[in-house]
């Protein structure tokens, strides 16, 4: 696999990545560096041939850590949707804050925090300016994996790379088959479970007409199997859904 060479470009992957001295020694060279943006663009969302949402994102990084921006919106019918997050890490990638914003079909606004051992998610719905609270016994590690916001399963994937794949002198290695478990809250349904995402190799995929080889996964959950595949920069170009659903880079 050839993926180290492509984590070099990459501040965010090498903070994930560092337990690897020579990913250690990199980073340390950007700590101070202005924010630097690590993944931009937009995906689109497919149900069958149509078209039926559009998600827009950015992941930033500098030396207090990483945010990632995404913005949400689909036009079908009775089914509109506009929403957009932030999601703000530390250099260590544990939670700082995530904030939802709900225009439509509802009015929501909620923030997940760190409060000493566990998070705490604060909202309100529409004019109704009293803020409920919900509590989670959830470690700041957890990774945020939100509904409609689908550039977090990419920040998810690296933390997999980082954590069940192995350095080598011919680049990163990932054994097939391997699976890790991870820690998940999902802010929109207010429920926490947890994932596991498996690595099964390469795989020859058509993107907009032409042919790519990709690297393959598979993110199993209570709420539904995902495959989703990583370029050779490690950027997220499609995840396909058990209910249908798919997911392309632009």
């Amino acid at each position: 696999m050839k993926f180290y060479r492509s984590i070099l470009g990459f501040t965010i992957a090498l903070a994930l990545f560092g337990a690897q001295e020579q990913a250690t020694q990199v980073f340390a060279k950007e700590k101070d560096a202005a924010s630097k943006t690590v993944d931009s663009g937009s995906f689109g969302v497919f149900n069958g041939a149509h078209r039926v949402a559009t998600e827009t994102f950015s992941i930033k990084q500098d030396a207090q850590g990483s945010v990632v921006s995404s913005e949400f919106k689909s036009e079908q019918g009775e089914h509109k949707a506009d929403q957009s997050s932030q999601l703000e890490l530390t250099p260590s990638v544990e939670l700082r804050s995530y904030q939802w914003k709900e225009l439509s079909p509802e009015r929501i606004d909620a923030t997940v925090m760190p409060n000493n051992t566990f998070l705490i998610e604060r909202f309100s719905f529409g004019s109704d300016a009293k803020a409920h609270e919900q509590n989670f016994l959830l470690p700041p590690s957890t990774s945020i994996l939100d509904d409609y916001f689908f550039i977090q399963r990419e920040v998810l994937a690296w933390k997999f790379l980082a954590t069940a794949c192995k350095q080598q002198k011919t680049g990163l290695g990932c054994t097939p088959n391997q699976k890790t478990q991870f820690g998940t809250l999902n802010p929109h349904s207010r429920s926490s479970m947890l994932v596991n995402i498996e690595f099964t190799g390469k795989d020859k995929v058509m993107i907009h007409g032409s042919e790519h080889e990709l690297t393959r996964f598979m993110l199993r959950a209570e709420s539904g199997d995902w495959a989703f595949w990583l370029d050779d920069k490690l950027n997220l170009v499609r995840l396909l859904g058990e209910n249908g659903i798919e997911v392309v880079r632009d």
